[in-house]
């Protein structure tokens, strides 16, 4: 098995066609040909879970953020993403994402978030580039109730929430900074919108543009899809050894 064969692989449950034109996806770091017969799978590559690859014996880290996002003009160990290329390169282990095209694909991202909130048939939400989706509760469910089940079913140290008290039941989800689609959400009657990185106007406007926002962070958001992305590999790839970052989790403390 070799890089290549992964990279194609998580090409046909993201396609590459998928991404947002500004995005950088692939393999960004180390050689297509390099054998692989270990895999470590995170959110983000940041040094700490490059140095646990390097502990676990990986050839290959699966991330979803791109080790490289802007195009460097030097890579040195006087920056984070110069560290972590260079320790990846002195390591042998090669660095492979899927992004927006994950955030889009059926079955990435943002299904993997309405899944982790139990949201039934989820599908996509109008006039968000195929990349939020919206589902509904099984029942109706007090606000500050849901509030509370979305902490705990993403496992965020907490989470920042604004509207109205009532029931809710139609839910919108759009993992990472998707706040740019609240108003998708309020055209397509959502109760809520969950998501990440939004701003205090856009707290302090919900209630009267009849939008409940729940902010459930960055990581929380999106890292359901890492385990998703770790049984696929597993199943497609019995003979290599598939695990999920333990060095990685929410930084951000409430």
């Amino acid at each position: 098995m070799n890089v290549q064969e992964i990279v194609d692989f998580l090409e046909t449950i993201a396609p590459r066609a998928m991404k947002y034109d500004w995005d950088n996806v692939g393999l960004l770091c180390g050689s297509a040909k390099q054998e692989v017969h270990k895999i470590l799978v995170a959110l983000d590559p940041f040094e700490n879970v490059c140095r646990e690859a390097a502990q676990k014996g990986a050839d290959l880290l699966v991330t979803h953020h791109p080790l490289i996002f802007h195009a460097p003009k030097s890579v040195t160990d006087e920056t984070d993403v110069g560290r972590s290329i260079l320790f990846l390169a002195r390591h042998g282990i090669c660095a492979v994402n899927p992004h927006t095209n994950l955030d889009c694909a059926p079955g990435g991202v943002n299904d993997a978030l309405a899944a982790a909130l139990g949201l039934e048939d989820p599908g996509p939400l109008e006039g968000t580039d195929g990349i939020c989706r919206q589902g509904t509760l099984s029942s109706p469910m007090p606000f500050q109730a849901f509030a509370q089940h979305v902490c705990r079913a993403v496992h965020a140290n907490g989470i920042r929430y604004a509207g109205a008290e009532g029931l809710v039941q139609k839910i919108a989800v759009g993992g990472g900074a998707c706040g740019d689609y609240e108003e998708a959400a309020i055209a397509a009657g959502c109760d809520v919108f969950v998501t990440s990185d939004l701003s205090y106007h856009q707290f302090l406007d919900a209630a009267g543009k009849g939008i409940r926002l729940i902010d459930a962070g960055h990581f929380p958001t999106e890292d359901p899809i890492c385990a998703v992305v770790v049984d696929c590999l597993r199943e497609n790839f019995p003979t290599l050894t598939v695990s999920k970052s333990a060095s990685h989790r929410e930084v951000i403390q409430y």
